[in-house]
């Protein structure tokens, strides 16, 4: 028995991602995650969803982890690229990333506190994962140790929520 529900899943992305082309759906879907454009979807979801879907063998459930690391690292790099290059004022005046500034305030708080550790810290969180960012793209952080530091996060993150998905399997059977 799967700990999520498939009837809960609509039945167009159940075959998605049963499909051919489930870990094509899946990564996209990770880096849509990884640069804030996932709106139809709780992060939280995707691996468990994928799990769910795909499959939860040992060896699909770490290709699932390894490719949503690699997505949202990814998704997140564009996204640091992007605030780098466009600077805070674009960042608050676009609609698609999902931050006010106030909290956009108290992230740089964040940042300047704990420093580049808070970057693969906010990954593991539930609900700030991603948004240290966009402090991280504003401050003089270079590119190399924020993909190190995101894939890090990123990797905490999807590794918890298979191991939780996995688990609750084996307590469900």
């Amino acid at each position: 028995m799967d700990p999520l529900q498939r009837a809960d899943v609509p039945s167009w992305l159940e075959s998605l991602f049963a499909s051919e082309v489930g870990f094509a759906i899946l990564f996209g879907l990770c880096v849509l995650e990884g640069a804030m454009l996932l709106r139809f979807m709780p992060s939280e979801l995707v691996v468990p969803a994928a799990l769910a879907l795909i499959g939860s063998s040992i060896a699909e459930a770490v290709a699932i982890v390894v490719l949503a690391v690699v997505g949202t690292t990814i998704g997140q790099l564009l996204l640091f690229g992007l605030v780098r290059r466009a600077g805070r004022e674009y960042v608050m005046q676009t609609r698609w990333v999902p931050i006010s500034e106030s909290r956009l305030e108290r992230f740089d708080g964040w940042f300047d506190r704990w420093g580049p550790v808070a970057v693969p810290v906010s990954n593991t969180m539930l609900f700030v994962r991603g948004l240290l960012t966009v402090p991280a793209g504003l401050s003089e952080m270079d590119r190399r140790s924020f993909l190190v530091l995101s894939a890090a996060g990123s990797l905490s993150f999807q590794s918890i929520l298979a191991a939780l998905y996995l688990f609750g399997g084996y307590l469900l059977v």
